[in-house]
Order: C-alpha cells, then structure tokens, then sequence
C-alpha cells in the first residue's frame, strides 16, 4: 500500500504556491506509506543548461564536488541531494566524471525543469528536509511508500526517472518486470534497482525514444505491463495518469480552471482551493490521462 498524489497547475498564477500544496497533500498520504517519500518539482528552466539532482551520503561535500568537476556548474545543496546546472552541451562529461570520481554520489534525475528528491522517513519529514513548500512550478508528483514486498532503503523511494525531465510514481505490482527488465537491457535503457516502479519508468522512457509521445506510451504499456497498478508521470510540459484494466488500486482526481490533481484518495486534495468547485471523479480502469502545457 503506497499514497499517489500529483498537481498540475492551469493558473501560472499559483506558481509560487505549487510546493506548499504539494507538500501538504503528500503529508496526507502519510498513512498509506509512512517508511520513505519522495516528489519531483518541475520549476524554472534556463535555456542551454540541464540540472542534475544529485543524491549522497549524509554530510557529503558537495561543493567540493562542484570545485573537482570545475567548468561552469552551478549549485543548490538541499540536504542529502544537490541540483548541479551545467551546460547542455557538457552533460554527458560531468556525468562520466561523477561516476568516475565520486561512486559514492547518484544522479537520481535530469533535465532542463525538474528537481527530484526522495528519502526514507516519514513523508512532513521528507518534504520539510527538502524545503518542498518553498518550492515553485508548473507541476509535480509525489509518493509516500509502504515497503511490502522489499527492503526500506532511499533506492526504493520513488519517484524514478530514466529519461530527461521523465519521472513516474507507481501504486501496485508488475507480475512481469523481469522480462520487461531484460527487453530495456538490450535498448540501452538502464535499470539501476531492483524496484519494479523502475522498470515501468524505464519501459516509458524506451517508448519515448521510439518516437511515441507519453501518452502512447502509456496506451503501449497496457499491453505490455502486466500486474496492478496506477502510474503517475511528469515530463517537463505534462502530466499523466493510468490505472490497469482491473484498477484496484484507489485513486481519485479533480479539476477546475485553475489545476488538475490526483490522489490515492480523496482527503488529499481536500485542502486545495476552490476543490468544492471542482470537477471530481474516479479515473476510469485502462484510460490515459493526460494534460500538457505544450498544447495550451
């Protein structure tokens, strides 16, 4: 059992406000996952520069790293995690070079807007570390975690990303992550934990590369993804929502000019403003969901 919850805002006005609802919607879901939590912000971009969320040990020197990589990198410490911007252009280096001269460090995602952080302790407690109602942006998602099935570690929080500016949250089980694993081996698409919710982000990002937008990855994966499950994803314009053909894992959305949100129940966006207003509904088993500010 694991809580979802995802808010895409419509009103650039509320931009500033995005963290601060994200972070008590992800509190409310403390019951459903109490043992780690994680979320992705996707906020401000600069043209020609990718961010890099970083992941250490506790007390790791991060600007030591920055000094090591040298060239022109810029950087934001949050705890446990750093954002390093570096030049599009120089992306592929430094992330060679962190692996080459820092094992101990991660890179836990990349892209032009989104920041990913995740860690294990109780969800107020993840999303204060990290300052998420401070944060801002166009959209988010999160995930609190109840570890049923393996061990209580960081490497198991969600969300995952295996593509640039792609990151997805997983409530439920695939039955046949394993195969769908060796199929990503032979695309060139890496799996770095032995969590299923991985492979499924995997399995989008191959999708993707193929040419296929979100959306038609997400209709793929119904033919291919077997098990239970709800996926929430963001990429750097959008937000998309499936549940399996069976759908029994909850989950609810709403809607109003202003934003669109999911939960894996309803108490999660009862804080929201203007959520007695606003359109309310189960997601349909076996339907995509998708809303993208590139179509606005």
């Amino acid at each position: 059992m694991c809580g979802i919850v995802g808010l895409f805002l419509k009103d650039k006005s509320l931009e500033p406000k995005l963290g601060e609802m994200l972070s008590q919607m992800l509190e409310v879901m403390t019951d459903r996952g109490p043992d780690s939590a994680g979320f992705a912000v996707y906020g401000a971009s600069e043209p020609g520069r990718v961010k890099l969320t970083l992941r250490a040990p506790e007390g790791y020197d991060f600007a030591a790293l920055k000094e090591t990589l040298g060239g022109d990198a810029q950087l934001t410490e949050r705890e446990t995690h750093a954002v390093l911007s570096v030049p599009e252009a120089s992306v592929d280096g430094v992330k060679a070079k962190i692996a080459a001269i820092a094992p101990e460090v991660t890179v836990v995602g990349a892209g032009a807007s989104m920041e990913l952080y995740k860690e294990v302790g109780l969800p107020r407690d993840v999303a204060g570390r990290f300052k998420l109602a401070q944060m801002s942006g166009s959209h988010g998602i999160g995930h609190t975690r109840m570890a049923t099935e393996s061990a209580v570690t960081t490497n198991g929080a969600h969300p995952f990303s295996t593509g640039d500016d792609q990151c997805l949250v997983h409530n439920g089980s695939l039955s046949n992550h394993r195969g769908v694993r060796r199929e990503l081996e032979r695309q060139g698409v890496t799996v770095k934990t032995d969590n299923d919710s991985e492979v499924a982000a995997g399995y989008l990002t191959w999708r993707m590369r193929e040419g296929r937008s979100l959306g038609e990855a997400l209709e793929d994966s119904l033919d291919d993804l077997d098990g239970f499950y709800t996926f929430v994803v963001g990429t750097e314009t959008g937000f998309g929502v499936l549940r399996d053909p069976i759908a029994c894992k909850p989950a609810v959305m709403a809607e109003t000019d202003e934003y669109v949100a999911f939960g894996s129940e309803y108490r999660a966006l009862a804080g929201l403003p203007g959520i007695e207003n606003a359109r309310v509904w189960e997601p349909e088993p076996a339907k995509v969901y998708f809303w993208d500010r590139a179509a606005a």
